[in-house]
């Protein structure tokens, strides 16, 4: 019969030759005959195989051993779900690979200073407070200039000092207001 396996084929038709893979020689499973057939189903509805042909290759595909001789099956058809074991070696993933992130920017130097100058003004009573104000309004000058981050920072640590500098100054006032009233009584 024209297109088994070791038969040559009539003009205008391509042999079934087991294609050469390095998959071709693996045993074939019961789920890739059912892919075969799927492939085979659907290009006899699109009119790609004649009845006979169907048939034929329908009977061999259910007898095939091999990814080989699934292959030679549909070697001359569309390849439709069957593309992973008879193709090139198909990569690791099929979902592609997301763009590169940005390499972070560096915080701003003295927008860290700034928050653990700030952060200290707990710790030492306010000793620190004015320097996290002075270096925290340095840090946000030179993140404006130069694209830096840490503005977050340089916030944290003037947030800190200012609270520091208007209790020192609550502080003092309070002093006063009681030195100049003539004391307690």
């Amino acid at each position: 019969m024209a297109g088994q396996w070791g038969t040559p084929a009539p003009y205008g038709q391509q042999p079934w030759q087991p294609v050469a893979t390095p998959q071709g020689g693996m045993r074939a499973a019961h789920a890739d005959r059912e892919r075969t057939v799927d492939v085979l189903k659907a290009a006899y509805a699109e009119g790609r195989l004649t009845a006979a042909e169907y048939e034929q290759r329908m009977s061999s595909a259910h007898q095939a051993a091999t990814y080989g001789q699934l292959s030679a099956l549909v070697v001359d058809l569309p390849s439709g779900p069957m593309v992973a074991p008879f193709g090139a070696p198909v990569p690791p993933t099929f979902m592609p690979l997301p763009p590169p992130l940005p390499a972070p920017r560096p915080n701003n130097s003295l927008a860290v200073a700034s928050a653990i100058l700030g952060g200290l003004c707990v710790v030492t009573g306010g000793i620190t407070a004015v320097p996290a104000v002075i270096t925290g309004h340095m840090a946000r000058s030179q993140i404006r200039r130069t694209k830096e981050d840490g503005d977050g920072l340089a916030i944290l640590g003037l947030v800190f000092g200012w609270l520091s500098v208007a209790g020192w100054a609550l502080f003092f006032l309070l002093l006063v207001m009681v030195a100049s009233s003539g004391g307690p009584h």
